[in-house]
């Protein structure tokens, strides 16, 4: 009625329409009950004759036919008609007031084959006709006053937030590829997230519980020691992922040139870990090795000065241990340069010390600050420059940690195409500050070997990656690509990352990976991943209804596909994220909202079958701490040389 016709006639043809339906009824009632009209004295003779050869339409030879008829037209003229929309219609209402009306209507006519009398089957049957069309006519005009746009089926507005996601599975030698399922427009589809290319780094974040270890982290390790990948494993929870990464390296040998070994580190079961010097002499060519590790090491230690790295005395403690390292590197070709003894001799009183460094002509520059003071008597001055370092390499003297970190079971380059190798190393979350030093020094010196041309392809995963200090990681991420280096860190929330590692390094890793996976993540991080994601067009509908008329207007505008308030409400097991491609191999549809899709009974069965990690050796209390002091001695003796020289 609104596309320039004329309403009026329309109008009038509706009307005229809706007036033959009750004619069709009205004479069908007065031709099926002409005896009790004769009897009541309505009839004519005119009406008689003109009746007569209407009653000859093939309409009228039935009850059924009559009524069909009358209700067609009824339903045609309904068609047509035109009214304000009113949201209190209800669709159960107009189909009760359809059915009893359709039931009554039609079901009237089985009273003119009962026994009443006539004239009372002739009122009942035109007052259950007349009853029935009444009601069907109120249904139907109902019904087309009914507000079909139902704004509050979605109220979360999923639907809407809805988007396509890659269906396809793009597989190559280094990818790592997770089925999924996600939803689009109320249906579910299968999906993969592919992260095809995970030498740009790969970033899994989500709050405890989100899954990131089950549902993502398990899968990269599984994967790619699938796929030849020598693999440095740090494990937060010992030995939760180290379990996973042994067991599969065992069933898939064949995947590997030269068959990959297993090592591990863990101050807990000295039984089960292998020894490692990660101050290995071979490994430290230069004072900037030296530099490093000990940069690495007290930040490790100390987090808090991660943020001051450039006060005084910040630098003089991380001097004094290069100082201490460098000594032993020099001192007999490295004979005794491991940690514990820098632990030892750090200990040492300042005259023998300062003594003994200063015979080595490389080390006098970094201890000339030290030796100043000491012969000045500023006793104040060196106990703030040194005492930090001593304090806090004291926590450190342990019997287990001097035990593992003295001998030399395998060297910490792990993607020597000759050797290929997959290194665990273990924390504890009870002694994760004092683990957490020493195993960044590991971390830290493997990653110094790793990034090399011409190396095995391998992965770098990080479980927990806050809990331990690795200085560059940012400058890992975006040189090791070309060297066949993935990076895989785990955190929980930028907020986290922030705290340990500073603003402006959060911040830098955070937006030089490649590939985001997500988990249930709020404030910041939310909001970083929302607009990470992007934006979608999505479809908006408004509905006014007034007293004339109901309008209804929809539009589109973009949004955010998946705003910060859906990434705070994610269930365990969903994610939300970005992958990146290659040239050679581009993905169209990067972001991704859905399901990781696991085979739990697969991953049940798998487990059953798991071995525990093998016993390397017998050790009784009395040999760990024979090693303990046989390190305690080699200091000793160390001054004792220089005191005879």
């Amino acid at each position: 009625m609104q596309t320039g016709e004329n309403e009026q006639a329309l109008r009038k043809i509706i009307d005229f329409t809706r007036f033959l339906s009750i004619c069709v009824l009205v004479i069908h009632i007065y031709l099926c009950c002409y005896g009790s009209f004769a009897e009541w004295h309505l009839t004519w003779p005119v009406s008689h004759k003109v009746l007569a050869h209407i009653a000859l339409l093939p309409v009228f030879t039935s009850i059924a036919y009559a009524k069909f008829t009358s209700l067609g037209l009824l339903l045609v003229s309904l068609l047509g008609s035109r009214g304000k929309k009113d949201e209190t219609v209800k669709k159960h209402q107009v189909l009760i007031y359809a059915g009893l009306g359709m039931a009554i209507f039609f079901g009237s006519g089985w009273l003119l084959n009962s026994n009443l009398a006539e004239t009372t089957e002739t009122i009942v049957y035109m007052t259950g006709s007349g009853i029935g069309y009444l009601m069907i006519l109120f249904a139907g005009s109902k019904l087309f006053r009914l507000l079909r746009i139902d704004l509050q089926t979605d109220i979360f507005n999923r639907d809407n937030e809805t988007f396509p996601q890659e269906e396809r599975l793009l597989d190559n030698p280094f990818s790592i590829n997770l089925p999924a399922s996600y939803a689009l427009k109320g249906k579910t589809r299968k999906s993969w997230i592919n992260i095809i290319n995970p030498f740009r780094g790969t970033l899994v974040m989500g709050s405890p519980g989100a899954g990131k270890s089950y549902f993502v982290i398990r899968h990269i390790i599984t994967q790619h020691i699938r796929k030849g990948f020598a693999m440095l494993l740090y494990d937060f929870k010992y030995d939760d992922l180290s379990r996973i990464a042994y067991n599969t390296l065992r069933w898939h040998q064949e995947n590997y040139d030269i068959p990959a070994r297993f090592y591990t580190i863990n101050f807990e079961d000295l039984s089960r870990t292998h020894r490692c010097n990660p101050l290995d002499p071979a490994g430290m060519t230069d004072i900037t090795d030296a530099m490093e590790s000990s940069l690495t090491f007290m930040l490790g230690l100390n987090r808090d000065w991660i943020r001051k790295q450039s006060d005084f005395f910040v630098q003089s403690p991380i001097n004094f241990v290069t100082a201490l390292i460098w000594f032993l590197r020099k001192y007999q070709d490295g004979r005794y340069c491991t940690l514990p003894h820098v632990i030892e001799l750090a200990q040492v009183d300042y005259d023998d010390l300062f003594a003994l460094l200063q015979t080595e002509p490389e080390v006098e520059v970094l201890i000339n600050p030290f030796v100043s003071a000491w012969r000045n008597e500023a006793t104040d001055q060196l106990e703030g420059q040194i005492a930090s370092a001593k304090i806090s390499m004291a926590r450190l003297a342990s019997p287990a940690l001097y035990y593992v970190m003295s001998g030399n079971d395998f060297t910490l380059d792990l993607n020597d195409p000759g050797a290929p190798k997959v290194i665990c190393v273990g924390n504890n979350p009870l002694k994760q500050q004092v683990y957490g030093a020493v195993l960044s020094l590991y971390i830290a010196r493997a990653i110094k070997l790793v990034n090399q041309k011409n190396k095995l392809k391998c992965n770098l995963v990080f479980d927990e990656f806050p809990t331990i200090y690795f200085n560059n990681i940012d400058s890992l991420i975006a040189t090791a690509r070309s060297n066949k280096v993935a990076t895989t860190l785990a955190v929980q929330d930028y907020s986290q990352l922030k705290k340990d590692y500073g603003r402006d390094q959060a911040e830098v890793i955070m937006n030089i990976v490649g590939n985001v996976i997500s988990g249930q993540v709020t404030g910041d991080t939310a909001k970083q991943l929302s607009e990470r994601i992007g934006k979608i067009n999505q479809e908006k509908r408004s509905v006014t209804v007034n007293s004339q008329d109901t309008s209804v207007s929809r539009s589109t505008q973009l949004d955010f596909a998946v705003p910060a308030s859906k990434v705070a409400t994610l269930s365990s097991g969903e994610f939300v994220g970005v992958v990146a491609d290659n040239p050679d191999q581009q993905i169209g549809l990067k972001a991704f909202h859905n399901h990781i899709t696991n085979d739990h009974d697969k991953i049940k069965a798998e487990e059953a079958g798991y071995e525990e990690l093998p016993v390397l050796r017998e050790l009784t209390n009395d040999m760990v701490m024979a090693n303990y002091l046989d390190i305690k001695q080699d200091i000793a003796r160390i001054i004792k040389s220089q005191r005879i020289i």
